[in-house]
């Protein structure tokens, strides 16, 4: 089932706004489980987890920024 292109940006919304935020503090949480590993290996542990968390989300977040493309292409009904 695909979602329309309102549902998307609605749900790109409330993951922007809710997911993203819990999900930097479960990043966090996971990186101070070690005991303070070298600069490099925790900014690759940060890198990682960054990618990782939106890929599930990809065709969600994928064409929100265009318009939408249900809507009339009639120039004089903005």
């Amino acid at each position: 089932m695909a979602l329309s292109y309102k549902a998307r940006k609605r749900w790109s919304l409330a993951i922007l706004l809710i997911g993203m935020p819990a999900y930097i503090v479960a990043a966090v949480t996971v990186v101070n489980l070690f005991d303070r590993p070298a600069i490099w290996l925790e900014f690759l542990i940060y890198v990682a987890l960054g990618v990782v968390w939106i890929l599930p989300f990809k065709f969600i977040f994928k064409g929100v920024g265009q318009p939408d493309p249900d809507a009339s292409q009639d120039p004089d009904n903005r």
